[in-house]
This record gives structure tokens, sequence and C-alpha cells, in this order.
């Protein structure tokens, strides 16, 4: 994590998400065609769902804050509340300015740290919380399709002659070939890190600086490895079950803010099918280049999402979407993070962090 993060570097994926957002958005209203009704429909919002989005945005921090508060506490007898809330909403935000949310796992270990968390106990939080979305996505979505639900979205979408139900059930394996992946690096680390060894070694006769990326993988597996033995205990996997739980509300801006960005235009649609719609946006957007998926967001949930939304009012869904999914977090992020370089933050480095701070 040394050295991962900068101010610098901070500064500049957020300055690039907001001119790829930009561009995205400018696309959406090419897309909508008729600025003037885009417009009108500003003053024809319904407020209390916008309120209601407000409550969700807030999500990235109360969920995902108490999430590595359950998680922490297992291991330490008193760790920071305000920490952990702090911790999961700058994980969100860091991951929302950096490409491929990379910056999410060093940023909520860094937050963690600074609120006098120690080091293991903060990657093991970290890491066992990325195991609880996992898990909680692997077991929510068949369910969800055990009991029926979203089976209209079959007759919705066409991409590639796929429908967004089968582009979900698409999504939801590969949720479980992760699972199985993050099972197989808990259970049987040495194995894991002594596949990455030789591969490493194999690699490494053509490219030394591959090989060497491969061997920093192999310890940083070991080394999580070791972080998370607390957590193989009954307590442990007692504190898992309850991380899996909090993943809903810690992923709820997210899951939720398509519906209510439909309601807050006026628009009535089946609760459960744009869950599952939001559940596959929110998949494809984590693995988005770009910083917090800029401009790729805004046109991905235009496309899926006209199956509900009028052509017309697409830029003003899209807007109030990304106002509840990610707008207000980096807006309160950039201040917190802002208030830590003005009291002297150089460099997100967990060799030379400060004592707990406010």
């Amino acid at each position: 994590m040394a050295r991962l993060l900068t101010p610098k570097l901070l500064l500049r994926g957020f300055e690039f998400f907001l001119v790829a957002s930009l561009l995205g958005y400018g696309l959406t209203l090419l897309y909508g065609n008729d600025v003037s009704a885009s417009l009108a429909k500003f003053a024809q919002l319904e407020w209390p769902w916008l309120f209601v989005g407000l409550g969700l945005a807030s999500m990235d921090w109360l969920g995902g804050g108490l999430r590595l508060w359950v998680l922490a506490r297992h291991v330490v007898p008193s760790p920071s509340l305000k920490g952990c809330l702090l911790a999961g909403g700058m994980g969100a935000w860091a991951g929302y300015v950096t490409p491929l949310q990379s910056g999410a796992g060093p940023m909520t270990i860094y937050t963690l740290r600074r609120y006098g968390i120690p080091l293991p106990v903060a990657v093991a939080a970290t890491f066992v919380s990325f195991i609880a979305t996992i898990a909680f996505f692997g077991i929510a979505g068949p369910l969800a399709i055990l009991f029926g639900a979203g089976r209209s979205l079959g007759t919705k979408g066409n991409v590639l002659g796929l429908s967004l139900y089968d582009l979900f059930l698409g999504s939801l394996g590969v949720v479980g070939i992760i699972g199985l992946v993050m099972l197989v690096i808990v259970v049987f680390p040495h194995f894991a890190a002594g596949l990455i060894h030789q591969l490493a070694d194999s690699v490494g006769r053509r490219s030394r600086r591959v090989a060497e990326r491969l061997e920093k993988l192999r310890a940083g597996i070991e080394d999580t490895a070791a972080s998370v033995v607390a957590f193989k205990t009954p307590n442990g996997l007692l504190a898992l079950v309850w991380a899996t739980v909090l993943s809903g509300p810690s992923h709820a801006n997210k899951l939720l803010a398509g519906y209510v960005a439909l309601r807050v235009l006026g628009i009535h649609a089946n609760f459960v099918d744009v869950l599952l719609v939001q559940t596959l946006v929110m998949f494809l957007l984590y693995f988005a280049p770009t910083p917090g998926a800029s401009g790729i967001a805004e046109l991905l949930t235009a496309a899926v999402m006209s199956v509900y939304v009028p052509r017309e009012l697409t830029p003003v869904y899209t807007l109030v979407w990304r106002f509840i999914q990610s707008y207000c977090t980096i807006g309160f992020g950039f201040i917190v993070f802002s208030g830590w370089v003005r009291r002297g933050l150089r460099v997100v480095d967990e060799t030379a962090l400060p004592e707990a701070a406010g």
C-alpha cells in the first residue's frame, strides 16, 4: 500500500472523474434529444423521494462503517466507531476517484489506522468486508432467482441477443467464481500462494516486471491470510455473518438508487426488477477502468434503464441516479480529505501514519 495514494494522485482522479462525467452526461443530453423537456421535468420532481435519495447516499458511510466496526471489534476491544464510519465512506470515496476502485482498500486501511486500529486488524477487516460483500450477493442472488424474482426481465433488453435477466444470471456466475477464489485464498492460502509463485517463475523468463508484481501478490496473499486467522473461530464466523447482513445496507445507495431515481421522476416500476437491474449495473461498473466509472456509468445506465425511462427524461434520471450513487460521497469525502491534507498529510503510507486524529 506504501505510496499508492497521494493527494496529487487523488486530485487528478477527482478531476478526471468530473471531466469524464460531464462528457458522459453531455452524451445523455444528445441521446435525450429534447433539452426543453428535460429542463421542464426539474420543476415536476417528486421531492420527498429526493430526500430518500439523500438518506441512501449516506449508506456508503453508515452501512460500510458499521460493517467495519463489527469486524474490527471482534479483534480489538473498543474500535473507534467514528473512525470506522469515516473508513467506510472514505474507502468508497477513494474507490470513486481511482481506476478500477483500486484506492478503496488502501484508503479504508489508512483511515482505520488513523483512528488507532492496528494495521493487521485494519487489513483483516477490509479484506473480510470484501468477502462479506461477495457472500451477500452470492446468497441473495440465487435466493431471489429461486423465488422467481426478475423473471419479467427476460422480456426486457436486447444486448447481443441477451435479455437483462440473462445478463444478471451471467454476472451472478462471475460473483460465484470470485467467491470460490476468495474461499481458496482464505482456506488454502499456501496453496494459492504456491500457484502464484509458480506462475511468477514461468512468467519471469519473459517479463521480470510482471514476475515481481506476481511475487508481491503472493506475499500479499500470505500476509492477508495471516491477518484473518482471528476470524477462523465461532465468534469470528458470527462476525462474518453480521458483516454479510450489513453488506446490504452498505451497498444500499448503489442497489436502490435506480428505483428511487425513477420515483423522483414520478415513474413507477417493479421494485425487485429494478433492484436486480441495479445489481447488474453495479457489478459491471465495479470493473470499469475510469475513476468512479465516470463517463461509462452515465452511458451504461442510460442504455440499461431505457426500458423504464422515456428517452427525453434520460438526462434527468442519470443526474439524479449519479447524485445518489456517488456525487454526495465524492463531495463530502473531498471535504474530509482536504481537511486531512491541510493538517499536514503528505503521503498515504502505513509507514508514516499520524496518531489517532479527529
